[in-house]
């Protein structure tokens, strides 16, 4: 038999937000909305969390919790989707994409984006082009999603 403080710990990690709470969850989605907005801004868990008044612990907790991924990840994910549209566009060198999309070492960025999208951006820029040719942006946009490895295996993002 599990000693009760065991029990309560591993009950504590699957127990669902609560949602009486609600100036918690008001303050995840505007840390969430921060990022979506300043994705290109030297963020870090400690900053956001100072701003929500939470603890950097708590507020990667209950991020994870609601959201399903770290504030780290989540940011990352928005930060390489954006990169996406701009290699998709053709403009830009990937060292120039990098920076501008808030990332501050191109091998960090570099090994990112092969981890979500599975192939580095240089030929993800050589095979997205001519996949989305035609395609409206937003279209785009949603078919080109990076998906995580640990997504990607989840009978729910299986296609029929």
């Amino acid at each position: 038999m599990c000693h009760p403080s065991r029990a309560h710990a591993l009950t504590a990690a699957r127990r669902p937000i609560n949602l009486g709470n609600l100036s918690d969850l008001a303050r995840l989605r505007r840390v969430r909305d921060r990022i979506d907005r300043e994705y290109a801004l030297p963020l870090d868990v400690e900053a956001l969390a100072r701003d929500a008044h939470m603890s950097a612990g708590h507020l990667s907790r209950e991020f994870r919790r609601a959201y399903g991924e770290s504030p780290y990840a989540y940011l990352m994910t928005r930060r390489i989707e954006r990169a996406m549209a701009l290699l998709r566009r053709g403009d830009l060198s990937v060292t120039e994409i990098c920076f501008a999309v808030g990332c501050a070492s191109l091998g960090t960025f570099s090994t990112r984006f092969a981890e979500l999208v599975g192939v580095p951006p240089s030929v993800y820029r050589r095979n997205a082009t001519r996949a989305t040719a035609g395609m409206p942006s937003c279209v785009a946009k949603q078919v080109t999603r990076p998906v995580r490895k640990r997504e990607a295996r989840s009978p729910s993002r299986t296609l029929v």
